[in-house]
């Protein structure tokens, strides 16, 4: 907008050096710029639709007197921000090196942070377009959420998916006692990415899956091995072996009577 008085004589309006309008005549071939009032009081243009291109001083030169008078004003584009490019997701052996990127565009230029979306995780763990992990942990896997923010609107967020591989673990395989003709059961429990593969042994020999009287029933995170009808000779020395492409282990158990 352009305030003007009844001592003015002739108006434009220019963009930098171009003439938009002079008096009521259009200049500019851009069908985006048009004049909204050209009075005793105001002379005022319109930008639809604007672009980051629009931005720049824009000058009201007025006639008066015979005496040529300019008031300027500066158009600061805004733009939302926009991530437009970030690491796809990935996975990595326990103790190796991540580095996630989330590049992201706006005006003025957005603040980029990162952080895990974790229980255990505190506020953000990178104020940067990198992410870098060095000798990651199985507890660090996850997803991690890229946030752009600078603003003109709300923050853009984008998630990358990180998976930590690692051997398997036994976490729990314990003995049990049970009378003869009950039914018995071991439970070996590990936890490994990926998931582990079960065996089980007796002594030194391996027990077939359909083996009469036995069930192996292998889970994701744990093996189940039923007796349906314990007897003398089914008692010993059990051995469950978890294993994946990064390693194996094993625990030992013991069937007993009572």
């Amino acid at each position: 907008r352009c305030s003007v008085d009844n001592r003015v004589t002739r108006v434009a309006w220019l963009n930098r050096s171009s003439i938009l309008y002079a008096g009521n005549d259009k200049w500019c071939l851009d069908p985006r710029v048009v004049l909204l009032a050209n009075t005793k009081t105001q002379y005022s243009i319109q930008i639809q639709d604007v672009d980051v291109y629009d931005e720049g001083p824009y000058t009201c030169s007025v006639q008066t007197d015979n005496h040529p008078k300019t008031s300027r004003v500066h158009l600061i584009v805004q733009v939302s921000p926009k991530i437009t490019e970030i690491s796809s997701d990935i996975s990595i052996n326990e103790g190796g090196n991540v580095s996630l990127t989330c590049i992201a565009t706006g005006r003025p230029d957005p603040t980029i942070t990162w952080r895990h979306i974790s229980p255990k995780a505190v506020g953000f763990i990178s104020e940067d377009e990198y992410l870098e992990i060095t000798g990651i942990t199985r507890e660090q896997s996850g997803e991690y959420e890229c946030s752009a923010s600078n603003d003109v609107a709300a923050p853009v967020v984008q998630r990358v998916k990180v998976t930590v591989n690692y051997p398997p673990y036994i976490s729990d395989a314990k003995s049990s006692g049970v009378p003869v003709g009950q039914k018995g059961i071991l439970l070996c429990e590990a936890s490994a990415v990926p998931s582990a593969d079960f065996q089980w042994y007796k002594d030194d020999k391996r027990l077939a899956e359909g083996q009469k009287g036995l069930k192996v029933e292998n889970k994701a995170f744990f093996s189940r091995l039923t007796f349906f009808n314990v007897s003398e000779q089914d008692y010993g020395n059990y051995t469950c072996v978890a294993s994946n492409q990064l390693g194996n282990t094993n625990a030992s158990m013991i069937l007993y009577g009572e």
